[in-house]
């Protein structure tokens, strides 16, 4: 040996030394803090979800949750195993322990009854199944959420810091976590221990676990071992693998006594031996013996049963002998991937079976059948599998699915009757079920035949082909599956024959289909976009059988619960419906509006009864009192109103507010009446007799208010992003809670008032416990502002409406989204015309940016890169540039030539709102939550300066001609004027009493324009207001001049667009054309054309100087030329938000 390769030898043994010592000296650390841990008083919180069997007295144990955990109660031996486990967990403080076994050998059985028997060493237990195959992203966030107990948990981007911070948690909190069905996140068919595509991030995660110092313990079962698990193991004491074997001869023996089997001792072991003491294979088989051989051993081993080598060979074996009915309950359950009842089962079941069978009418017979089989599992009213039958059956439905969609054989391909009686998702399952569906069944299907037919183009072709080939209207699920196959790989589908087909279970949400046919087409069970706007309001029924919501176009909108059909929609309203509400007994509804009206509904028929009106302004909010006899409404006059609800008299007007009141709500007594105001206080009236009892200082905008249940607290949700309980008696703040980072819209008790949620513009619902004030969990998934809430009247489920069109379900126990429901609205919200007016640039709230040919009214370009509502658009002075604001919180610049994004700018925090080009090309943008104007170089995106003051939302934004001065609008109620050079603040302009949204300079830059709850006209140099212009009855949200200075065009709520003279203040012409809010109106250079955009979707193009239109430019909507004529499976409801999309119905 060579002097190098000795001192290279000496240096390895001495690093080798080194390790082990640090290895030892890190295992009895852990040693000691495990037994410190073991003699602890046991003081945590108490359990968020209790262990499956646990008691009342159990849960005060460890915080514990054991997630979709079955309860382990009959358990059969494995007393060795348990004590290996918990001396390698407890004594030797393993990092990470692998339990691997075939499928059924009881895995999951054990690592339930493991964390039982050893929580008490812990301080987290947490439970996860695999059996879905979370991505690794969506489960570690989960996970650290559970162990910081921390509903407000911002997982960080990036798995490896993910999984960093997971360890840095696992240093400070001695945690179990339970990872099951391991083998879902591997490969299986390819060589031992590697991961599925895009599941890699696993294997990183338990590299780390094993290898990384930490006081915790992960264990994860499997029926294959991770690779990283296998190399480590070797070298790490810390890393152990339990191979799983079967059960003893003693266990296994107590099984069959259990049930009742008769034989000897020798062939009891044969029996077990033959199975390998497989559990799972042990019970199904003893079933068998009890059903065929009368339990009798014996008789059975004398049959000659076969070879066993697998749980699948058994679970083969026992497929073969189930009746037809009995395969397709077994195939429903896994695709349906969760517990069901009898009624929904046999329904299911009753479709798939296209015909007739012998057994169909005894389902139940059926269930029964495969209960004493063993091949599903039973709660007191459910039915679903064990996890390794449900991915033998999901397998198998996936093969034969791939089998008939790909096969040459033309005996295959003919005959597709799983195709036809299965789905590959259900469209309108919960969301949380179907996006498993999606990612555990169809997408492996469509995987097969993309390996099989090679690229997108072939596979349309196949499908279409399958689809040209179906008889009309064959009832059967082969053209929804087909569908959603098309819309997995994204193929347009607009221009498409679907006329004739049978079409069950397509998902086609936020689908185009565009001139595509459904003539004749069946139609059930499918999903598509609704024609809701922004939603404003939800309410649920009394009895909660429907849900109602009010939205910003001004319909009122009804759903089924129970199967979430949309029943109808109930026109009448002109603007925003800002608020609803059932009376008490649920046969009348009350919406108050923008439109300044208020209407009652009858709930049966959906008739309009009263509508009721006065000289108050917009209506934000209406309520009931417990009676029903009296409604309560508030408005942006700042009055309480009540009225009698039999005759629609006003019965009395509450004044004490100075500003818009934004909430109301009655005490559970009826005594008292709450108003919260964005005069930021709240007032306590005395319902009999309208006197003002109490005023309490809030120091913010108060958005919402409610009583708890017991009437003695009110919760406020405010601008300062709080909610805030009051002592009703005393009118003191009594508690505050903290989370939200953003205007908190509404808050809502539960009916049993233990717990609280709220809504906010940070686009989090959040839940609280009342007591406490802990949030127990947030809620995520809105992309934009939650504006609205409500709780379903048994507590269990709770609905939340947002700025994008969205409603979502959620389960108030678990947190799951279960239904989501999409609309869809294009309101124009900005136009801007090119210098050389031959061309229009519009955003819309699609999130889109046309521009358009004022002469032809063609579109020659569409920009869509922004993911929200565009805000405003603006053109540069050369005209080379287009700007756009968003509320995705950036600002675009665009190359009008190429439309081309050239720079993003995302200076603002969270919102981006007004967007202005100077004369000298000088960018301004204007934010939400930052209430900052930010100045910019056009040309090259750099920030030159940011403005500060405002102290709310900034809309409007305008420079002056010379591009010297540049005005802002603000929340805050006021107009500033800033020197675009210094920065500096030359005015504040004050007395609006609501947000100003618009602004404009005069061309001779002599005037400024604006609008907040009037339209007003200042001197821009000295800040004195001259004039004050009448005549509008809706808000004002936009103001041009006209290019001689002479005239004001102004657009409102009210669906009109105004002439003013400039000089009188009167106004001279009026334009209606537009059946919704003017949002924008902009005019030539020239002075002769105006164009304008509206809520009502459209760009109006008006002559000046008569006021005629000269043309109406619309975008195409989602299902623009879609002919549903004679197609069948659609409510009445769900037609009429087809046709408001764009869907023909020919007669």
């Amino acid at each position: 040996m060579d002097l190098l390769t000795l001192i290279a030898t000496v240096i390895a043994g001495i690093v080798a030394f080194v390790a082990s010592v640090v290895q030892i000296v890190d295992f009895w650390q852990k040693r000691q803090e495990n037994r410190r841990l073991k003699n602890r008083p046991v003081s945590q919180p108490a359990l968020q979800s209790r262990s499956p069997g646990f008691t009342q007295a159990q849960a005060q144990l460890p915080r514990q949750d054991w997630g979709e955990a079955i309860a382990a109660s009959t358990f059969y031996g494995r007393t060795t195993e348990l004590e290996q486990l918990c001396t390698w967990m407890g004594d030797e403080y393993c990092r990470l322990v692998v339990i691997l076994g075939i499928g059924g050998v009881g895995k999951t059985t054990l690592s339930i009854k493991l964390g039982q028997q050893i929580q008490d060493q812990f301080e987290v237990v947490i439970w996860r199944s695999l059996r879905e195959a979370p991505p690794l992203e969506t489960l570690l966030p989960e996970v650290i959420k559970a162990i910081a107990n921390d509903p407000d948990f911002q997982a960080p981007e990036g798995r490896n810091a993910q999984i960093t911070q997971l360890l840095d948690y696992f240093n400070q909190v001695r945690c179990l976590l339970i990872l099951d069905n391991g083998e879902s996140i591997m490969q299986g068919s390819e060589q031992a221990g590697e991961y599925r595509d895009g599941y890699e991030g696993y294997g990183e995660l338990f590299r780390r676990v094993g290898g990384t110092s930490h006081k915790s313990c992960v264990v994860l079962t499997s029926r294959e071992n991770p690779k990283e698990v296998a190399a480590t193991a070797r070298d790490n004491p810390l890393v152990r693998c339990l191979p799983l074997m079967g059960l003893t001869v003693t266990a296994a023996e107590a099984l069959f006594h259990d049930r009742h089997l008769r034989g000897t001792d020798e062939q009891q072991r044969s029996l077990i031996a033959f199975y390998q003491g497989n559990p799972l294979a042990l019970k199904i088989v003893s079933t068998t013996i009890q059903e065929l051989f009368d339990s009798d051993i014996a008789q059975f081993l004398a049959s000659n049963p076969g070879v066993f080598g697998d749980i699948r060979d058994l679970l083969d074996q026992q497929c073969d002998r189930l009746s037809e009915l009995e395969r397709s309950v077994m195939f429903w359950l896994a695709v349906h991937r969760e517990p069901v009842t009898i009624a929904a089962l046999q329904e299911l079941v009753s479709d798939a079976l296209t015909e007739p069978l012998h057994d169909r009418a005894n389902p139940l017979e059926a269930l029964q059948s495969l209960v004493r089989r063993c091949l599903i599992e039973k709660t007191a009213t459910q039915f679903t599998l064990q996890p390794v039958v449900m991915e033998y059956f999901t397998d198998q439905l996936i093969q034969q699915l791939s089998r008939e969609l790909t096969s040459d054989s033309e005996g295959d391909r003919s005959n597709q009757a799983f195709l036809n009686r299965y789905p590959l998702m259900q469209a309108t399952a919960q969301d949380y079920v179907r996006e498993a569906q999606e990612r555990l069944i169809l997408a492996p299907v469509a995987q097969s035949l993309l390996n099989r037919w090679g690229s997108a183009n072939t596979i349309e072709a196949q499908l279409k082909q399958i689809l040209a080939a179906q008889p009309p209207r064959q009832p059967g699920y082969i053209s929804g599956n087909s569908l959603n196959l098309l819309r997995h790989f994204q193929i347009n589908l607009s221009h498409a024959d679907f006329s004739h087909l049978t079409i069950w279970q397509a998902y086609l949400q936020g689908v185009m289909l565009q001139h595509t046919n459904f003539t004749d087409a069946d139609l059930t069970y499918c999903v598509f976009n609704e024609a809701f706007d922004r939603v404003k309001t939800i309410a649920f029924s009394p009895d909660g059988t429907l849900l109602a919501i009010g939205d910003a176009r001004g319909d009122i909108l009804l759903w089924r619960l129970s199967d979430y059909q949309h029943l109808a929609t109930w026109a009448g309203h002109t603007d925003f419906v800002r608020s609803i509400a059932f009376s008490p007994d649920g046969t009348l509804l009350a919406s108050g509006s923008h439109d300044n009206t208020i209407r009652v509904w009858d709930t049966q028929s959906g008739n309009c009864l009263k509508v009721l009106e006065g000289d108050f302004r917009e209506v934000e909010t209406v309520a009931f009192s417990p009676d029903g006899q009296i409604l309560l409404s508030g408005s942006y006059d700042a009055t309480v109103r009540l009225w009698q609800v039999s005759t629609g008299n006003c019965l009395q007007v509450l004044r004490g507010h100075t500003k818009p009141v934004k909430s109301v709500a009655v005490s559970p007594d009826g005594n008292l009446l709450a108003s919260g105001s964005t005069d930021k206080t709240i007032k306590f009236w005395d319902m009999q007799t309208g006197q003002l009892l109490k005023t309490v200082p809030t120091g913010c905008k108060v958005a919402s208010v409610a009583f708890h249940p017991n009437a003695e607290i009110l919760a406020s949700g405010d601008d300062d992003h709080e909610v805030k309980f009051w002592d009703v008696r005393t009118g003191q703040r009594i508690k505050t809670l903290e989370g939200h980072n953003s205007w908190v819209r509404d808050v809502v008790f539960s009916p049993d008032g233990e717990r609280l949620v709220s809504a906010s513009e940070d686009h989090t619902v959040k839940v609280w416990d009342v007591h406490t004030g802990q949030c127990l969990k947030t809620l995520r998934g809105h992309t934009d502002e939650v504006l609205t809430l409500a709780i379903s009247p048994d507590g269990r489920t709770l609905a939340s409406g947002s700025q994008t069109q969205e409603i979502k379900l959620w389960s108030m126990q678990t947190g799951q989204c279960l239904k989501t429901l999409v609309g869809y609205q294009s309101w124009v919200t900005s136009v801007a015309i090119a210098p050389d007016d031959q061309s229009i640039v519009a955003g819309y709230g699609d999130g889109q940016i046309r521009i358009w040919a004022i002469g032809s009214g063609d579109c020659l370009n569409t920009l869509s890169e922004h993911h929200l509502w565009v805000e405003r658009v603006a053109i540069s002075p050369d005209g080379r540039t287009i700007a756009s604001s968003s509320s995705d919180g950036s600002a675009r610049l665009w190359e009008w030539a190429t439309g081309r994004c050239f720079k993003v700018l995302r200076e603002h925090i969270r919102y981006t709102y007004g967007v202005a080009f100077s004369s000298t090309g000088i960018l301004a943008t204007t934010g939400g939550d930052d209430f900052s104007v930010k100045l910019w170089d056009g040309k090259t995106g750099k920030c030159l300066n940011t403005l500060e003051g405002h102290q709310d939302d900034i809309a409007g934004i305008a420079f002056s001609p010379d591009g010297q001065i540049v005005a802002s609008g603000s929340g805050d109620d006021t107009v500033r004027l800033w020197n675009v050079k210094t920065g500096e603040c030359l005015h504040i302009l004050t007395g609006h009493r609501i947000w100003v949204k618009a602004v404009a300079f005069s061309p001779d830059g002599q005037l400024l324009a604006t609008h907040g709850n009037r339209l007003r006209l200042w001197n821009s140099h000295t800040g004195e207001c001259l004039k004050t212009l009448e005549g509008h009855s809706g808000w004002v949200g936009t103001v041009a001049f006209s290019p001689d200075g002479q005239g004001l065009i102004s657009g409102s709520e009210d669906h009109t667009i105004r002439f003013w003279s400039v000089a009188t203040g009167e106004c001279i012409n009026t334009l209606r054309g537009h059946n919704n809010g003017v949002e924008t109106v902009v005019i030539s250079s020239d002075g002769q054309i105006l164009v304008s955009g509206s809520r009502d979707e459209t760009i109006k193009i008006w002559d000046v100087a008569t006021g005629e239109c000269l043309r109406t430019l619309r975008a195409d909507r989602p299902y623009e030329g879609m002919n549903i004529t004679g197609a069948t499976g659609l409510t009445v409801a769900q037609k009429q938000a087809l046709k408001a999309l764009g869907a023909i119905e020919l007669t």
